[in-house]
């Protein structure tokens, strides 16, 4: 756990992108984030423009809260602008996860276009040594990276090169994630939530799949709702996608329903059983075209209405 801290601690510096123009007056403790860059010459880039095109209007304010205010206006401007011509939808990732995402591509090489999921820290054993580090899960590739006292080890595997996924307890370890190749074993153990960590490889492994039997990319689901300002952002909202779909699987599994049926929600609820007058505890889902219900006991009761049978709906109270 010692190694595991330290090496948390060595690598927290590696999450944020590594060059950054930062704005801050003399007499503030606050710093604003202006530009940042994966490498020395695309931060340059950034603040000749700075040069050219901002500092010298800068000189015509007399004091500095009006510099701040124009300076953050500029900015803001800048990117809203960037995003109307370029059609950059606006995401709920927070600038951590977006960090996190810089760190990846650069890290592995990865292209734009490969979505960063989660992370998780964790330790890879490699031959009888573990290495304490963080493991990235993306739409096709688990990835790990550990640096440590000067040594880096990293670790690539497409999804549709496994084999299998295991969870597995030793005497020695608790909790261990086997991942098998055709050619290799790979275990990773010393996960804080490694059942969270395990059904998202397992949902990952399988969408990759899906989409070589199906021979279709991955598109993300925008018209799930956005995270309310105020929100709590633990996850990505790639992560949220997957969720969704995981539960819109579960519900169509569970009603047999068509498979592009998405669940919009579900509570418990009791349902009133006319043919032996009793009030069944469960619960009920809400789709885009069906209302469903199920008992909590077992294959008690289970009832299926389409919404296009629904005449009229109303609230009661008993």
């Amino acid at each position: 756990l010692l190694v595991g801290t330290l090496d948390v601690v060595l690598d927290s510096s590696a999450r944020v992108a590594p060059y950054r123009i930062l704005y801050q007056t003399p007499d503030s403790l606050v710093y604003w984030t202006i530009a940042c860059g994966g490498s020395r010459k695309e931060v340059t880039e950034h603040w000749e423009w700075l040069e050219q095109n901002l500092l010298q209007t800068l000189s015509i304010f007399e004091n500095e809260n009006d510099i701040t205010t124009f300076v953050r206006g500029k900015i803001q401007g800048i990117i809203a602008e960037y995003n109307k011509i370029n059609d950059v939808k606006e995401d709920d990732d927070t600038e951590k996860f977006k960090e996190v995402i810089v760190k990846f591509h650069r890290l592995f090489g990865m292209p734009e276009e490969e979505k960063l999921v989660n992370y998780y820290s964790c330790s890879y054993w490699k031959g009888k040594v573990p290495r304490q580090g963080w493991m990235y899960l993306s739409i096709n590739h688990l990835c790990f990276s550990s640096f440590l006292m000067g040594r880096e080890a990293k670790l690539v595997i497409r999804w549709v090169d496994i084999t299998q996924l295991e969870k597995n307890a030793t005497l020695l370890l608790p909790d261990v994630i086997k991942v098998n190749t055709r050619s290799s074993e790979h275990f990773f153990s010393v996960f804080l939530n490694i059942n969270e960590t395990f059904k998202l490889m397992e949902q990952l492994a399988n969408i990759a799949m899906r989409q070589l039997l199906d021979n279709e990319g991955f598109e993300q689901d925008r018209s799930l709702p956005k995270l309310k300002k105020k929100s709590p952002k633990k996850v990505s909202a790639l992560k949220r996608d997957l969720d969704a779909r995981a539960k819109s699987e579960r519900y169509r599994a569970l009603f047999r329903l068509p498979k592009d049926e998405k669940l919009d929600g579900h509570t418990d609820c009791t349902l009133w059983t006319p043919f032996n007058k009793m009030h069944i505890l469960g619960q009920m889902f809400v789709s885009t075209n069906y209302i469903c219900f199920t008992s909590k006991e077992e294959n008690l009761c289970s009832l299926i209405i389409p919404l296009r049978e629904v005449s009229v709906k109303w609230k009661s109270m008993f």
